[in-house]
Order: C-alpha cells, then structure tokens, then sequence
C-alpha cells in the first residue's frame, strides 16, 4: 500500500518549486506526516502543489496510490480551496473523520476547533483525507489516518 502525501501552500511551491521531499522545502507539517508513516512501517510518496482547485483536484485524479493525504488549503482564507476542490469530487463522503478530527481538536485547542475543515471521502475507490496545514492538525488526522486506513481500504474494494 502506497499512500501519497500532497502538501497544498502557494508560498512554498513559490519558493521551493515541486519538492519531491519535506526537507528541501522547510515543511514541518509534511515532515510530521512522513515521519508517522515511517514510524508505522508504511509506503508513501510526497509532493508538494501550490493552492488551488485544479492542482488539487489533478493531485487526486492523477493519483496512482492507495489513499491520498491532502494537507493544508483547509482554512477560511480566499485562497483555501483544497475543500471546494476535493468534495465535489466525492463519490461517498466520510462524516466521521471530520467529526473525530475536530472532537480531538477541541480537546487540543478549545473551540477553536470549529474553524477547522478536516474532511475525507472517497473518489472511485481511492480515499481522500483533507487536513489542516499545522505540524500540530498534521500530526492528529496522520495518527486517526493509520488507525483505519487498513480498515477503510477494506471496505472501499469490497
């Protein structure tokens, strides 16, 4: 199982151009990420992509992995998309993850918790976890992603 960790923010693809590793983009949230994943034992690809429905919509659709971690582009500024552009393409959508997401949020941070937008869904068979862009969010949706994503693989190729 390989799964694909696209990090969305403008002003490090600006600076940094398509990374192909969190180091050489000074991405501490994509670094939590991997650094989970390797921890887990599992297999992972990252990239990073610039704000956006197309490029995010693309990272999906051109995604040749198991499962696709979108992280950052959730928030409410105008340039935030990575919601608008993943949900529309959701064949089934799951409320869960969201819900958890910001139930340990709130615990972490209070009701600040009720800005974020974590979401998930599946698109043809391929799972699309949407998460904030903090090292911090990073690291709670990474940790609530291993413990399903071999039970939500499952049930998405029955």
């Amino acid at each position: 199982m390989i799964i694909e960790v696209v990090v969305v923010s403008t002003s490090r693809f600006e600076k940094f151009g398509a990374a192909e590793d969190p180091e050489d983009a000074e991405d501490l949230s994509g670094r939590a990420i991997l650094d989970r994943l390797r921890e887990a034992g599992r297999s992972f690809t990252y990239r990073l992509i610039p704000d956006g429905v197309e490029p995010v919509r693309d990272s999906i659709l051109e995604s040749t992995a198991d499962a696709v971690i979108l992280c950052g582009g959730t928030g409410l500024a105008p340039k935030d998309l990575t919601i608008e552009a993943a949900e529309p393409l959701f064949d089934k959508t799951i409320p869960g993850f969201g819900e958890v997401f910001r139930l340990k949020s709130l615990e972490e941070v209070g009701t600040r918790a009720i800005l974020t937008r974590a979401a998930a869904g599946v698109v043809e068979g391929l799972p699309i976890f949407c998460l904030p862009g903090s090292p911090s969010a990073a690291r709670l949706g990474i940790d609530l992603i291993l413990a399903e994503i071999d039970h939500i693989l499952q049930h998405v190729s029955e």
